[in-house]
């Protein structure tokens, strides 16, 4: 899967299941100011990743990420 392709998947959840609005999506957002994801979204931002690319996510997965791109990088990493 390229990054592009796993770019626009995380997209597409974050507006469709998150309902963030697509101006708000941007590499330097901030997932949890920006985006305005607060602890239980990040538990269902999990189960969305399992159910969109198959990989499981712990908690430490998420210690190095602030920005949407460190996510974007993350979900990189685990398919690789």
């Amino acid at each position: 899967m390229t990054k592009e392709v796993i770019i626009e998947k995380i997209d597409n959840f974050l507006i469709d299941e998150f309902e963030v609005e697509s101006d708000d999506i941007s590499p330097d957002a901030d997932l949890k100011e920006t985006l305005d994801l607060d602890s239980l979204d990040f538990v269902d931002l999990v189960v969305s990743v399992e159910a969109n690319f198959g990989v499981k996510l712990v908690g430490e997965d998420f210690v190095n990420v602030k920005v949407l791109q460190d996510f974007y990088d993350l979900i990189e990493r685990k398919l690789n």
